[in-house]
């Protein structure tokens, strides 16, 4: 009875170990996504701010201005 109980809890720690793997994997994705995203999306944000700014002065000059 002892080693059963034993035999199934050291398969529970083996399956736990095998969890922790993969959720600690698929942190890893989720952070890099994040960052990605950020890169691809908030910094370009963040540079159309002061572009178009300089766009608009440059096409109004060009169009006689305001």
């Amino acid at each position: 009875m002892d080693t059963q109980i034993k035999n199934l809890l050291e398969e529970q720690s083996k399956k736990i170990d095998a969890i922790y793997s993969s959720v600690e994997k698929t942190r890893r994705y989720f952070l890099i996504i994040m960052w990605i995203s950020i890169a691809f999306v908030v910094l370009p944000a963040i540079g159309l701010i002061f572009a178009i700014p300089a766009f608009i002065s440059t096409y109004a000059s060009l169009s006689g201005g305001f």
